[in-house]
């Protein structure tokens, strides 16, 4: 039996499968720590250096393995640090379970010190359930259901505890009036729609002679249905941001990323087709979707609030998608006529060429296409690649060609910078023996990249593969919001407010014992890569790229051409250089195999 309620909370989540928590101590969580470290590393502490960097790890967590994400914080400022993180997780449907410190109960509501409304500040990001500790006899069922709520919905939960109850002797409720008596584990079982319902569904599918698939993250673990299912209607899969790894880009079917960060095989698919099947996506930008009555639809969502939400579908099926795709396949026809899937796989080649071209494009010093295109040909099998926010994303999401077997993710929904180095330290505590690669932004980077490579040199040598490169797109530019502001609003570069300090990165690396290399020649990007990925420790690549390279969508409106043309009349700084690399990117994709 545990001695305290902080024991207590330690053995039971032990006993709900948690192996790691994320977080940094505080007297507000004095309790917890004390009780973790008597668990004699049974479950493992792993020490961020900031809270939201705890949270995002947690999230990281719940995305590469599926299953809830723990972090820890301690009260007042380290409880309102977490919050970015646990966004992140709620935007994404990530399951991640928050032990959040308090001041004693004795001094809640007196305007103590670190005394702050928890219950509220939490609310929101924890909606799917939030409570707050008051006896040692809730503790059980505390725990209990926050975790089975986290893992069984994906959702965010958080638990408050007050430090002195942290240290109270574990009390377990009695059998009397007003008691609780909870139990540890969940069965889930696949959801799948009924007959009537896959009825409909296969009835509009097998009607359409030009069928499209999105794929989000709910289809990550659908591979083989998704492909079974275009195979069988000669249907083209185009992938939202966080369903990259759900198929693989070497399908001659599959159009790749869809959206701004999307190729024009993609933009074509949607553009044409007859018939959308999407599937465990929640992909918000519509006017990459079919216009509104062009095609009939078919949506498979585990959330029911997810549904018929982006278009207004014929059928929406509730339902695990390997499930809900594995029992809808039997009603599919074969489509005998296959001129739309070779129209399709016509495209992608074009696109596949297209982009290759436009990262072959000239660039001062370096075009950052590039810098992802020669990783694109060196990805390690069964790697795990994270992306921040920004230029990174667009580079990740257009020109990396994932296999089956490798895993990536972005902050999706919420869009944070700062994600990419604690996902990969997530992803590196939960595989630790598949090689990770960070692509990161040097906004990202100076934000709080630099300091979590502290985490990395802390803990790297416990890995079975010390494989961890974190490559930093160093354009001295917040690169993606100054090209926002002049496609967006018409408005140039404003230096006060998007330039950035050039810091030598991999010096910083290598002063803390790990590996680094400054990269500024367009011929040394392949072999950087490949040092990187045989080093004996992590490695840090400072690829110095060129912050004029525009991250071109796959279809330019005729107002985002007059506002780019309106910045650079405004007097733009960069203007020459903007100009220069907007037709070398624009020629590369028209005449691919010149340079």
């Amino acid at each position: 039996m545990a001695n305290t309620v902080s024991d207590f909370i330690w053995q039971r989540l032990q006993a709900w499968g948690v192996r790691r928590v994320y977080g940094y101590p505080g007297d507000g969580i004095g309790g917890l720590v004390s009780a973790l470290a008597r668990t004699d590393g049974a479950i493992d502490f792993v020490q961020a250096r900031h809270e939201e960097m705890a949270g995002l790890m947690a999230c990281g967590e719940a995305k590469f393995t599926g299953e809830v994400g723990v972090c820890i914080a301690t009260s007042g400022p380290g409880a309102i640090h977490l919050l970015n993180g646990l966004y992140d997780a709620k935007l994404d449907h990530q399951p991640v379970l928050a032990l959040v410190g308090q001041q004693a109960r004795t001094a809640i509501g007196s305007h103590y010190q670190q005394d702050l409304d928890l219950q509220s500040l939490f609310k929101d990001v924890a909606g799917a359930y939030v409570e707050t500790a008051f006896s040692p006899v809730q503790v059980r069922h505390l725990i209990d259901r926050a975790y089975r709520i986290a893992k069984s919905e994906r959702r965010v939960t958080c638990v408050i505890l007050p430090n002195d109850l942290q240290l109270a002797a574990m009390e377990q409720p009695t059998h009397e009036h007003g008691m609780t008596h909870s139990g540890v584990g969940i069965e889930l079982s696949p959801v799948v729609p009924d007959a009537a319902a896959l009825a409909r569904a296969a009835e509009v599918l097998n009607t359409g002679k030009k069928v499209a698939i999105l794929v989000g993250a709910g289809a990550l673990a659908a591979t083989d249905q998704v492909i079974a299912v275009a195979e069988r209607l000669g249907a083209g899969v185009a992938k939202a941001l966080l369903g990259k790894a759900a198929v693989p880009d070497d399908l001659p079917f599959c159009t790749g990323s869809i959206g701004l960060l999307g190729t024009k095989a993609s933009w074509d698919l949607m553009q044409d087709c007859d018939t959308l099947l999407m599937v465990g996506s929640s992909f918000p930008y519509t006017e990459f979707l079919p216009k509104e009555g062009q095609a009939r639809g078919v949506q498979i969502d585990r959330d029911a609030g997810m549904l018929g939400l982006r278009y207004p579908m014929e059928v929406n099926l509730l339902g695990d998608s390997a499930a809900t795709l594995s029992a809808l396949l039997p009603l599919l026809n074969e489509k005998t006529d296959r001129s739309w899937r070779e129209t399709i796989e016509a495209s992608v080649a074009s696109s596949h060429e297209q982009v290759r071209g436009m990262a072959m494009a000239a660039a001062d010093p370096i075009n950052p296409q590039q810098v992802a295109m020669e990783l694109s040909q060196r990805l390690p099998d069964r790697c795990i690649v994270t992306a921040d926010s920004g230029t990174t994303s667009v580079w990740y999401a257009r020109n990396l060609h994932f296999k089956r077997g490798m895993m990536g993710s972005v902050s999706g929904t919420l869009a944070t910078m700062g994600c990419a180095v604690p996902y990969a330290l997530a992803a590196k505590f939960s595989h630790p023996d598949r090689p990770v690669i960070a692509l990161v932004g040097d906004g990202a980077m100076q934000m709080n990249g630099l300091a979590e490579l502290i985490t990395i040199a802390k803990y790297w040598e416990r890995w079975a593969d010390p494989r961890l490169v974190v490559m930093v797109l160093n354009n001295r530019d917040l690169a993606y919001v100054t090209w926002e502001e002049r496609v967006q609003t018409g408005d140039p570069k404003w230096e006060p407010s998007q330039a950035l300090p050039d810091v030598p990165y991999a010096d910083f690396a290598k002063l803390i014992g790990l590996g680094g290399l400054r990269v500024d020649d367009p011929e040394q990007v392949g072999p950087a890569w490949e040092d990187a990925l045989s080093a004996d420790r992590p490695f840090v690549l400072d690829m110095v790229t060129d912050p004029n390279v525009p991250p071109l969508p796959p279809h330019i409106t005729l107002k985002q051409a007059r506002h780019f043309m309106g910045a650079l009349a405004a007097g733009d700084p960069e203007r020459g250089s903007v100009i220069v690399d907007t037709a070398r990117s624009l020629v590369g994709s028209i005449l691919p195999s010149k340079q």
